[in-house]
C-alpha cells in the first residue's frame, strides 16, 4: 500500500486541510492519507497549542467519515525533537510491506534543502505538493525532480491560526471545520 504522509499541528485541523488530503487520496496513486499529529514540542513554550490526545481526537473525528483518510499518533512515542527523516525510518521498519510518501505544501518545499537529511529522503520518498501561495523560490534542483510531484488541488487560504484567533473574537468559524470538529470544539470550549 502506499501511504502519504500529511504532518502538521492541526491546531485545529480544518476544511482546508481535509479538501487537500481528500483531493489526494481521490486523484493520486496514493491509497491512504495518514494525517501525523506533531506532538508539542517540549522545548517550544506555545500556550496556544491543545495537548496531543486533544488535537488527535480533533483529527480522528474530522476523518471518521472518509474511508481513505486516518489519524497518527505515530510521533508521540518518538524522541523528540524529531525530525521526518527518523519518522519515515521508524515507518519502514515498521512497515515495511508499505511504501511511505511525503505530503507538503510548496511553501515547505521551498525550504527543504534545509532539512535533516533531505537527500535521503528524496532517495527513498516521492513527495507530493499541494499549491500554496508564498514568497521565495524553489530551489533549482527541486525542478523537474522525479520524486517530487506536483499535484493540482485546490488553492485553500485558510489557516490554523486565523481560526484560533477568530473563535478568541467570538466569530462564527463553524463553516471552516468539519462539522465533528466544530462540535468538539464547542463542547471542550477551546480556543475561547
Amino acid at each position: 500500500m502506499k501511504i502519504g504522509l500529511y504532518f502538521g499541528t492541526f491546531n485545529p485541523i480544518h476544511v482546508g486541510h481535509l479538501t487537500i488530503a481528500n483531493h489526494l487520496a481521490e486523484y493520486s496513486n496514493l491509497d491512504k492519507i495518514w494525517f501525523v499529529v506533531t506532538p508539542h514540542s517540549p522545548f517550544k513554550k506555545k500556550s496556544s497549542l491543545l495537548d496531543n490526545r486533544q488535537r488527535y481526537q480533533m483529527v480522528y473525528q474530522a476523518t471518521k467519515d472518509y474511508l481513505k483518510l486516518e489519524p497518527s499518533d505515530i510521533e508521540f512515542n518518538l524522541p523528540q525533537p524529531n525530525y521526518t527523516i527518523n519518522t519515515l525510518t521508524y515507518l519502514q521498519e515498521k512497515y515495511p510491506k508499505d511504501e511511505f510518501a511525503l505530503i507538503m505544501g510548496e511553501d515547505n518545499l521551498k525550504s527543504f534543502h534545509k532539512w535533516k537529511n533531505y537527500e535521503l529522503i528524496l532517495d527513498n520518498h516521492d513527495i507530493y505538493v499541494y499549491p500554496r501561495i508564498s514568497e521565495g523560490k524553489i530551489d533549482t534542483q527541486f525542478n523537474e525532480h522525479p520524486k517530487i510531484h506536483n499535484i493540482s488541488a485546490p488553492i485553500m487560504q485558510l489557516s490554523s491560526t486565523f481560526i484560533r484567533k477568530s473563535i478568541k473574537d467570538g466569530k462564527n468559524v463553524r463553516p471552516m471545520l468539519p462539522e465533528h470538529v466544530w462540535e468538539y470544539l464547542d463542547e471542550m470550549n477551546f480556543y475561547k
